[in-house]
């Protein structure tokens, strides 16, 4: 056992026991009393169900975490990593060739461990709380999608950065950085109207007050706005939501159809307020940047560890492999990305306070925006009262209370 497989044990514990801690102290932090701003618009037993679907929600992923952790670890004390590769190496498939066996063998075992937990969470959970509207047939279909998707575009991007580090030399990474930047900006531009509807039907909102409260908006802040789009999210969940996505003409804003049912025109208003503040105020440039920056910084430091002979015997591999290499750096790496992670979502919520700041100073009905948010908590089953703890490490949106609190004190109200 040398030095790294201890670094990298003692990362994977603690990593496991700070998410059990975080998890139980949101727990506790769980008010039993329904908060003052919420009075009138819950009723006890809604709470009540609220915090019960939190406590569900945990316990299954403490199994989820638990069994992913005993999995990694039997799997690499039994030398699971050193069998795998001696065993696609028997194909003779060349670097690159055996590298995505390798790679998308090890992404199936984690799919199929998963695949349990994610079919009690939609069948059994969500059904429970009265969320789900998946089929059996539309949830095979996402399967199969999402795997095809996998291979169509994960297959090509993962065959290139194989290819440039076992053949570019001191030029791979910031080869790889560059092709993983053009691949990023692409995903962004053709998601909208390639992928997404493989997965939703897209329908333009129709003509009437909502289009023509949304069209006036977007022409008072100099918001370009081509379309609106309704998305089927009933499809699958009776949960809400509405966001924005890609660039350039391709961008489009999106309406959960189950938002539209459950809220008024102002608040509707209010929320793409929200969703545009953030496009004027750059910050998906910024955020799309900083994820650029951060792809950058994990090239160049792989490539020091790509081949460092000690990763690979923490791991029970005499044999140094590219592929594998970039799955056991993948592992050295997690605790420096879930630092970078952290930064990122101190910068979303701050950025969602501005957005939210954006909405209020610019919409007609700035207190709408307050009724949207407790209408969305409401019918999400939202953690009204999360520990900041577990909102430092898990959350990218601050809490609605606090995210109410801002608006109000926007407003001169407090």
């Amino acid at each position: 056992m040398n030095f790294l497989t201890v670094l990298i044990l003692a990362a994977m514990l603690a990593d496991f026991g700070i998410g059990m801690a975080a998890d139980l102290l949101n727990l506790k932090n769980m008010g039993k009393e329904l908060p003052q701003a919420f009075k009138g618009w819950y009723d006890p037993r809604r709470y009540a169900e609220a915090q019960q679907y939190l406590m569900v929600r945990t316990r299954l992923g403490w199994a989820v975490s638990g069994v992913d952790l005993a999995a990694v670890l039997v799997f690499w004390f039994a030398g699971g990593f050193a069998w795998l590769d001696g065993w696609v190496r028997g194909f003779h498939w060349g670097p690159i060739g055996s590298g995505i066996l390798f790679i998308a063998i090890l992404l199936a075992i984690k799919a199929a461990l998963d695949e349990p937990f994610s079919l009690y969470s939609t069948f059994v959970v969500e059904a429970r709380f009265g969320f789900n509207r998946t089929t059996w047939g539309t949830y095979l279909m996402d399967r199969l999608k999402g795997a095809a998707l996998a291979a169509v575009l994960g297959g090509p991007l993962l065959a290139a950065v194989l290819a440039f580090f076992e053949y570019a030399g001191p030029n791979a990474w910031w080869a790889c950085w560059l092709v993983v930047t053009v691949f990023m900006l692409a995903v962004q531009y053709i998601a909208p109207t390639w992928i997404m509807p493989l997965f939703n039907r897209f329908e333009e909102l129709p003509q009437g007050a909502l289009r023509d409260a949304i069209t006036a908006y977007a022409l008072k802040i100099d918001f370009q706005l081509d379309n609106i789009f309704v998305m089927d999210g009933s499809k699958r969940s009776t949960k809400s939501n509405a966001f924005f996505t890609g660039f350039g003409r391709h961008r489009r804003i999106v309406l959960f159809d189950t938002l539209i049912d459950r809220h008024e025109t102002s608040e509707l208003v209010s929320v793409l307020a929200h969703e545009m503040g953030h496009y004027k105020l750059k910050h998906i440039a910024k955020m799309m940047a900083a994820g650029i920056g951060q792809a950058g910084l994990m090239f160049f430091i792989l490539s020091y560890f790509i081949s460092y002979p000690p990763l690979f015997h923490a791991f029970y591999l005499n044999q140094v492999s590219v592929y594998a290499g970039l799955v056991l750096f993948g592992m050295l790496y997690a605790p420096l990305d879930g630092f970078l992670g952290l930064v990122n979502q101190s910068l979303s919520r701050r950025n969602e306070y501005a957005a939210d700041g954006f909405a209020v100073q610019t919409a007609s009905e700035p207190r709408a925006m307050i009724a949207a948010l407790k209408k969305l908590s409401m019918n999400n089953l939202s953690n009204l009262q999360p520990h900041p703890f577990y909102v430092f490490l898990h959350y990218s949106h601050p809490p609605v209370l606090q995210r109410i609190e801002a608006i109000e004190k926007e407003l001169g109200e407090k």
